[in-house]
């Protein structure tokens, strides 16, 4: 399972993701997106394209293997948290 660190920068920046359009705010962020704990509001529910297992199995599978997958959602993730210089224990560590 990919080891997400719940920074919620994805969350926040779905502005270019067309999958998400009515979920953004105008501003980059998902309404569903709880700003006090990063947590998601529809969590259980929530589309493919916010899961990242998901999104692997549908999709993904036929480009890269689970690892790499993991590997290229996680450069994102801790390109993300730099460009918001978020704190260094948010990084997400694959183990490469």
């Amino acid at each position: 399972m990919f080891p997400c660190t719940s920074c919620g920068l994805c969350c926040k920046n779905i502005s270019q993701i067309k999958e998400l359009k009515e979920f953004d705010l105008e501003n980059g962020i998902c309404k569903y997106l709880d700003l006090i704990d990063n947590s998601c509001k529809i969590y259980e529910s929530r589309p493919d394209i916010c899961r990242i297992e998901k999104m692997f199995d549908i999709k993904y599978n036929k480009y890269f293997t689970k690892n790499k997958y993991y590997i290229e959602n996680a450069k994102v993730c801790n390109e993300l948290q730099e460009k918001y210089k978020l704190d260094n224990s948010f990084r997400v560590n694959i183990g490469e």
